[in-house]
């Protein structure tokens, strides 16, 4: 027997809105109740078909209320609108991250933990299943010891950004991962520049020591004019990896050379073994983020990425920023 789907109303109807707004309309767990924008051109998208759109939030509340709500507007506005949704009892899931500053997130956080509802910030790639099949092989010692994570996030410049740079918008994405992969940060130095942002950085690259022991090294840029997504684990018997565009998963194994010039005998290294591409069985990523959250907002599951853990990664973020501005490495408490 089919359950009826739940009502979302989709809060921002800029280009990642409108993604939220074809996933909710093309999943059977879902129907689009409204679509909240200012811009009256919202009432021609493709997928809006019988739902209404709203000015505003306020107006939201004022008519039939969601079973939840999807927040997907400039990053400056995720605490506010999220926590008026929040305080009338409706459980949202906000875009990453989860604020521009820690005050906000934890507000945003402690106003879901008062409310009792469900909370999730949108790290989609936690959602593609190339990492998580990634998570799993590495969870069955694949890999053995991991020393290093390395991420590359290279990008065009955006016309649709004017208050987030690139550590924010993109490195979010990674620094989630990473901390996911490798435990908690102790330490992070930074090299940030603006090159073609008005305001903000467009280009970061940033070194991480996790408290296992893994090196974190991250890129991400605007300036480059095709885009990378791309996530190397290396660890004692080869390396991973995850090209995040085409969820297409490799393993480079290390095994012994089996003959060697007597030069080389005395170095016991690395060798270049079998290579591996897992087959993968593609889902898009929004869409497996929506199903997770409509399973937490009917009780079923747990929220897959909570408040805190969007905390974690603002938080991180911004010590990156901080670092780069100052030039020098910052030691992260206990928090971070």
């Amino acid at each position: 027997m089919s359950r009826k789907p739940l009502q979302v109303a989709v809060v921002g109807a800029g280009p990642m809105g409108q993604l939220h707004v074809r996933v909710v309309v093309e999943s059977e767990e879902t129907e689009l109740l409204a679509v909240v924008d200012r811009d009256p051109e919202v009432e021609r998208l493709p997928y809006l078909g019988l739902a209404r759109r709203m000015g505003s939030v306020d107006e939201l509340l004022g008519g039939p209320r969601p079973d939840f709500a999807i927040v997907s507007v400039p990053t400056s506005q995720h605490a506010a609108l999220s926590v008026a949704l929040i305080e009338a009892g409706i459980p949202v899931l906000v875009e990453k991250p989860i604020a521009d500053n820690i005050a906000d997130a934890v507000r945003v956080i402690e106003t879901a933990t008062r409310a009792g509802v469900p909370l999730a910030v949108g790290h989609v790639e936690r959602f593609n299943p190339a990492v998580r099949e990634l998570h799993a092989r590495l969870r069955d010692q694949a890999l053995g010891r991991v020393f290093q994570v390395h991420t590359r996030r290279l990008s065009p410049f955006p016309t649709r950004l004017d208050d987030s740079g690139v550590a924010l918008d993109l490195a979010t994405h990674d620094l989630d991962l990473m901390c996911e992969l490798a435990g908690r940060p102790v330490r992070v130095s930074a090299e940030i520049d603006r090159r073609a942002h008005g305001s903000r950085e467009d280009l970061m690259a940033a070194t991480l020591r996790f408290d296992s022991g893994i090196i974190g090294l991250l890129e991400v840029n605007w300036l480059t004019p095709t885009k990378v997504r791309q996530l190397t684990v290396t660890g004692e018997r080869g390396m991973f990896v995850v090209d995040y565009l085409n969820q297409h998963l490799t393993l480079y194994e290390n095994a012994q050379a089996s003959e060697t010039w007597h030069t080389l005998d005395i170095f016991d290294g690395v060798t270049e073994g079998n290579v591996t591409r897992f087959a993968i069985n593609r889902v898009e990523p929004l869409r497996a983020q929506l199903e997770a959250f409509v399973l937490a907002v009917r009780g079923e599951a747990s929220v897959e990425v909570t408040g805190a853990q969007g905390l974690r990664v603002l938080e991180l973020a911004l010590a990156a920023v901080e670092a780069g501005t100052l030039g020098r490495t910052l030691t992260l408490d206990e928090r971070s």
